[in-house]
């Protein structure tokens, strides 16, 4: 069987599908290839969606057991692991069929298989029905990622599992032990931990959380450090075995005090590697780097001219939403327009409690760069919001250019940072300067009015923090 197409992507996941939808939007003939029945990719299937969905559930029940401070007392909840299970299984239904429909109400030719190119313009294509061949004039690559496998804890156990196995939620484990501090494993950890399981967490480096700024980073780690059992940095795992009776873990570090414990299961979260093997890339002009990313220029073009490559697979940030803003660029390029992949800045969100967002230029990004900057910081212990809802203990900051007053960088710790980090985002992206944020009314009373006080603070004139200007 064979057949041609205008454009093919292979890869249904966030960055895929919205090239594939853009492209239909736009009139092209398309052709979308992935190895589920319907598009969403690791987001939706085995990442950010089920993950959002458990980390709703964790919530919830961290307040519950808060709440006896504001006067309101619950009994301990009660954990119905299948019904749990079901509720986001029914979420992952959902979004994934209700792409599945778009793919229709666009007459996109959806093929569920795995794809090889056979050279810069045919792919072949393993179905249940067989192998078909087709040819393409442009072909968009989204293969996505998967985690990192470490053959050292390649041991057969079933109890050592990884980001995609800690979602499947088959049972709530006694104790677990989660290899790697970023925010991956953070995540996951608290959703065992609200649903009971006694949480460690270790890390090689000083740190958990290299990608925020330190003393964002930190209110993280002091929230943690009351929910979890132990957070070891510095520390390396020695060797790992199967007891029959648990997985026996030894340490090494200088702040180890236990250097063998034992753990009913152990997650290994250190990060994830793109999917660019075995897709026949070498009977292509596209190049990888050493780490397996695929070469792109910036409208996303490989050296092969003919093929694109967006979201994990062509380098980090690996999320989702610059894996979306990749493939509508290269769809662009396609059409012969001359739009770049080149955004001021791409947010990051760290969905534990609290959350952790950040866009542009860090703080300590701008030390190393040597740049004049100033940095407003303003603390959410006056924030009328914060306190009505008992959650003082956040920031929001602001890194401004010293001599032009321009956004450089948004960042903000506590409930909600997700949600208000856009606002950062637009800041950066048209070049506004801390005036403009200081001068944009805020609703009051509420978290985003962090935001505008943030860059009040700078000329020292925050109306509910008394910091004079310098």
């Amino acid at each position: 069987m064979s057949g041609k197409t205008e454009l093919v992507v292979i890869g249904g996941g966030p960055g895929g599908h919205a090239a594939a939808f853009l492209a239909a939007d736009r009139g092209m003939q398309v052709t979308l290839i992935d190895k589920e029945v319907n598009p969403g990719g690791v987001c939706l299937y085995r990442g950010c969606i089920p993950s959002k969905a458990l980390l709703h559930v964790a919530k919830l029940i961290n307040e519950t057991r808060q709440a006896y401070k504001w006067g309101v007392k619950f009994q301990e909840p009660e954990i119905d692991i299948d019904k749990l299970r079901s509720f986001q299984d029914s979420v992952i239904s959902k979004l994934t069929g209700g792409l599945g429909m778009l793919v229709k109400q666009r007459k996109i030719n959806y093929i569920q298989g795995r794809a090889e190119f056979l050279s810069g313009t045919k792919l072949k294509i393993e179905t249940e029905e067989g192998v078909k061949e087709l040819e393409f004039e442009n072909a968009i690559l989204a293969t996505g990622s998967v985690p990192v496998h470490i053959p050292a804890f390649d041991i057969g156990s079933p109890n050592i599992i990884d980001s995609t196995g800690a979602l499947e939620l088959k049972d709530i484990p006694k104790s677990m032990l989660v290899v790697g501090g970023g925010y991956i494993g953070l995540e996951l950890s608290s959703v065992y931990a609200a649903l009971g399981t006694d949480i460690t967490v270790v890390e090689m480096l000083p740190q958990i959380l290299t990608g925020p700024d330190k003393d964002l980073a930190n209110i993280l780690a002091r929230k943690l450090q009351s929910t979890f059992k132990s957070i070891m940095t510095g520390t390396k795992v020695v060797s790992v075995e199967d007891t029959g009776n648990g997985i026996r873990v030894k340490f090494e570090g200088p702040n180890v005090t236990e250097p063998e414990q034992v753990f009913d299961k152990v997650l290994v979260s250190i990060g994830r590697t793109p999917v660019s093997k075995g897709l026949g890339l070498e009977n292509t002009k596209a190049e990888l780097t050493e780490r397996g990313f695929v070469k792109v220029d910036g409208q996303r073009r490989t050296a092969e001219p003919t093929i694109f490559a967006i979201g994990d697979i062509a380098g980090n940030p690996m999320l989702a939403h610059k894996a979306s803003a990749e493939g509508k660029v290269a769809v662009e390029a396609i059409l012969g327009h001359k739009d770049v992949f080149a955004p001021a800045a791409i947010p990051a969100v760290i969905f534990t409690d609290p959350e952790i967002a950040w866009a542009g230029i860090t703080e300590a990004e701008a030390r190393e760069r040597k740049l004049e900057v100033k940095v407003a910081r303003f603390p959410w212990a006056a924030s009328g919001r914060a306190t009505t809802i008992d959650r003082n203990e956040g920031l929001t900051k602001l890194i401004v250019d010293a001599k032009t007053e321009r956004i450089l960088g948004v960042a903000i710790a506590g409930p909600g940072a997700g949600e208000m980090i856009a606002e950062g985002v637009l800041a950066i992206e048209m070049a506004a300067v801390a005036k403009d944020i200081a001068l944009t009314i805020h609703p009051h009373p509420t978290l985003s009015e962090t935001v505008m006080e943030a860059a009040e603070v700078l000329f020292g004139e925050s109306t509910n923090l008394y910091r004079p200007k310098r």
